[in-house]
């Protein structure tokens, strides 16, 4: 509620208050320094002239105002030459105005007698100005009456139509949502089809820096590219600028109280370093992981860092970035592999999100350092890819969606850093999403034989916009049509799943439009309403309150906060997959990036 605004002070008895109006209505005002009975009566003057007119009122602001006296003569008598007299000690005054043509008698004082002074100061002032100022008011008049008659004619020219103008905006709380369309949402990129050209210089298992065979040459026609333009992917980091950071944020929905909840969580995640410059799943905090993965921990902080546009070289916590960074470069091994220790499942989640950090620092920082470390990360990748076409627990061996989808998401962010990637890979991937979609490709499983999920639809409708499914596919609009069910928005009281969250979330952002309101208007009430305000772990998001998230065991309290960190980065943290209109505000904000190698084009099924 808005307090009221302080009303000025009146005291009841200055003039300002009501017992002073009062007051000043019901009294005459007698001039400066001199009572009612000390003024002088009006004598007539004989003389033809003017005396000099006195005062014995000192000028300045604050003096009282003075009654104008007004010459008087007996009963009867008519003036033709009315003036203003001022008494003057000794020697009377009179002051001859111009002849106006207009005789005014004066009524006599009471009894018949003339009337004094006293009588003239208590005559009604208004009259005589009035009396005096007729010529100049009836002038004012008919020019204002002029002035109406001719706005009349003239307005209706300029207001012949009506105009209408309707504000859409985001509010801050669920419920005061106003209709918004994305300004891009209409804007339907031109397709173009990405040059087929040979893969990199990708390390081979035998010899890490042999040159691969030479690439597969695709049938034109086979292989169809991603709505993500060959340009648009070189820009797809460059969100997280400044200046580009505020004009997504504004233009999708992001509010001041999503940016704090970001600020407040990393916060929290530089407290929780540890002194070789690393993180941890199990602590030093509560509410742990049960198992410990400290590159998986350090991969995980660096990205919700990245996210929000800090790298070791600029923003608050770049000297955290800096010191991450130092340690988990000396973690990866000369094959590209950043596993040893964690339990036996959580080798390829280790190895994807290491490489999605890694990608990005470098297309964020065109440093050479992460460089060669980032082409040996996606080698391994890409050389442990199952006969099926994903990845699971072991090299080369069986697939499931969870772990595939992170490992498609790191080839996507080598490809936004400019490292090439054979399309073949991306083939592969789409034949095993074939082969285990279930109703018509619009709804995925863990596994071929089981039940579909909304965590796993979610990140299988992920990897297949970023394979090339066009907005307005059958298949996704019914996928995300069931991922935006009110049942299936996030809700921290029941069925809390921030991994299906994290899926969710980028999927909707890509779609934008309807799809998109729907899932941050709930998004960015709850995800911020739910994080730890207050003590230690203030910033961070608790795995076991107000309900059990599905990953705190597996996770505990940094994977969880880390996640919910990447929801609300959304906004800056890639560009929609869609949208010409986001390329051309990033463009306009941000400088061109630097010259990158061209990628290969993604293959998607017909």
């Amino acid at each position: 509620m808005t307090p009221s605004a302080p009303q000025p002070f009146q005291n009841p008895r200055s003039p300002g208050g009501p017992e002073g109006q009062e007051q000043l209505r019901n009294s005459p005002v007698p001039p400066s320094g001199a009572s009612p009975d000390q003024t002088s009566r009006i004598a007539p003057q004989t003389s033809p002239g003017a005396a000099p007119l006195a005062s014995n009122v000192n000028p300045g602001i604050g003096s009282p105002a003075r009654p104008v006296p007004i010459p008087v003569t007996p009963p009867g008598t008519s003036i033709t030459h009315p003036g203003v007299v001022t008494p003057q000690t000794g020697t009377p005054a009179h002051v001859a105005f111009p002849r106006t043509g207009i005789k005014r008698s004066v009524a006599p004082g009471r009894g018949g007698q003339p009337p004094d002074q006293a009588n003239d100061q208590t005559e009604d002032l208004g009259d005589t100005l009035l009396y005096y100022a007729q010529p100049w008011l009836i002038s004012a008049i008919v020019h204002m009456i002029l002035l109406i008659i001719l706005a009349l004619i003239v307005i209706p020219q300029f207001f012949h139509r009506e105009v209408d103008l309707t504000a859409e905006i985001y509010a801050e709380k669920l419920g005061d949502q106003l209709e918004f369309d994305s300004p891009f949402a209409g804007n339907d990129p031109e397709k173009v089809e990405e040059p087929l050209l040979t893969p990199p210089d990708l390390n081979r298992v035998e010899n890490p820096f042999a040159a691969p065979p030479p690439a597969e040459i695709i049938p034109e026609g086979v292989t169809s590219t991603s709505d993500l333009q060959a340009t648009v992917i070189g820009y797809a980091l460059k969100g997280r600028d400044e200046g580009a950071k505020e004009a997504l944020l504004a233009a999708y929905g992001g509010t001041a109280t999503t940016e704090a909840a970001v600020a407040l969580g990393l916060a929290w995640l530089a407290r929780q370093q540890r002194k070789d410059g690393s993180w941890s799943l199990v602590g030093p905090y509560p509410n742990g992981a049960q198992d410990e993965n400290p590159e998986a921990a350090t991969a995980m902080a660096l990205l919700a860092f990245q996210g929000a546009g800090i790298t070791h070289k600029r923003g608050k916590f770049r000297e955290n970035v800096a010191r991450g960074w130092d340690w988990l470069l000396q973690q990866q091994d000369a094959d590209g592999n950043f596993f040893h220790e964690g339990a036996f499942n959580h080798r390829f989640y280790t190895q994807g999100q290491c490489t999605i950090a890694l990608c990005e620092i470098y297309g964020m920082t065109r440093d050479d350092r992460f460089r060669e470390p980032a082409l040996r990360a996606v080698d391994y990748l890409i050389r442990s890819q199952s006969s099926e076409g994903g990845w699971r627990y072991s090299p080369n061996a069986d697939s499931d969606v969870s772990v595939t989808g992170w490992i498609v998401m790191a080839l996507q962010s080598a490809r936004m850093a400019g490292l090439e990637v054979p399309a073949d890979v991306f083939r592969k991937v789409t034949r095993f999403l074939d082969r285990i979609a279930l109703e018509g490709g619009s709804k995925y499983p863990y596994q071929k034989g089981r039940e579909a999920t909304l965590a796993m639809t979610a990140e299988a409708l992920l990897m297949r916009q970023f394979l090339g499914w066009s907005r307005d596919d059958d298949r996704l609009i019914k996928g995300v049509t069931w991922i935006t069910e009110p049942a299936n928005l996030i809700n921290f009281e029941r069925d809390r799943d921030v991994y299906y969250w994290y899926y969710a979330t980028q999927v909707c952002h890509h779609m934008e439009g309807d799809y998109w309101k729907k899932w941050n208007s709930v998004m960015r009430q709850l995800l911020p309403e739910n994080q730890v305000k207050t003590g230690r772990e203030a910033g961070s998001w608790d795995p076991l309150k107000p309900s059990r998230d599905a990953w705190a065991n597996e996770g505990g309290r940094l994977y969880v906060t880390c996640l919910s960190i990447y929801c609300l980065e959304v906004y800056y943290r890639h560009l929609p997959l869609y949208s010409s209109g986001a390329l051309r505000l990033i463009s306009s904000t941000s400088p061109a990036p630097p010259a990158a190698a061209p990628s290969q084009p993604a293959a998607t099924s017909q």
